[in-house]
C-alpha cells in the first residue's frame, strides 16, 4: 500500500469535519429561524439608515 495511513487520517478529518457541520444546526428549527430573522431586519434596517444618512449629504 503505498499510501500508508494517509486514507485512515482522511476519514477522520472528514469525520470530524461532518461532526463540526452538525453542531451549527442544533437547536430547534423555529427557534433558529426566528433568530436568523431577527438578525436579518437589524441588518436591514442599518443598511436602510446608511442608505438615508448617504441620500442626506
Amino acid at each position: 500500500m503505498t499510501r500508508g495511513n494517509q486514507r485512515e487520517n482522511d476519514r477522520a478529518r472528514a469525520m470530524k469535519k461532518a461532526q463540526s457541520q452538525k453542531k451549527k444546526s442544533e437547536g430547534d428549527p423555529t427557534k433558529r429561524r426566528e433568530e436568523q430573522a431577527a438578525i436579518m431586519r437589524k441588518k436591514q434596517k442599518e443598511a436602510e439608515d446608511r442608505k438615508a444618512a448617504d441620500g442626506k449629504r
